[in-house]
């Protein structure tokens, strides 16, 4: 069974801030409910990068960037384990100088 959302929210911060939090990989422990056990190869989000990760149950996955574009504050990664698979494209999107809309899907 194949299921397909796309949501999306208001952010209170401006679309740089929420993009620095989106494409470094460092900083996504401020924000998921997992942790960074590796990246490959480390810096910022980049195409081909893999995201080594487990959850706090202790299941263990990966986070495959397929896709940065930076201008679009846009990226297509692709998770895998912890018992699913998650193909999606991040969107930011500003709205005025202090929000954004961040859209999954």
């Amino acid at each position: 069974m194949n299921l397909t959302v796309c949501p999306a929210a208001v952010v209170a911060a401006p679309v740089e801030t929420v993009w620095e939090l989106l494409s470094d990989p460092v900083l996504r422990d401020t924000w998921w409910h997992a942790r960074t056990e590796r990246v490959v190869p480390e810096g910022k989000a980049s195409t081909g990068q893999v995201i080594y990760l487990k959850n706090p149950v202790g299941r263990r996955g990966t986070l495959k960037i397929e896709t940065v574009d930076p201008e679009k504050h846009q990226i297509h990664w692709v998770l895998s384990g912890m018992g699913v698979t998650n193909d999606q494209t991040t969107t930011c999107t500003a709205l005025d100088a202090v929000s954004c809309r961040v859209q999954y899907g």
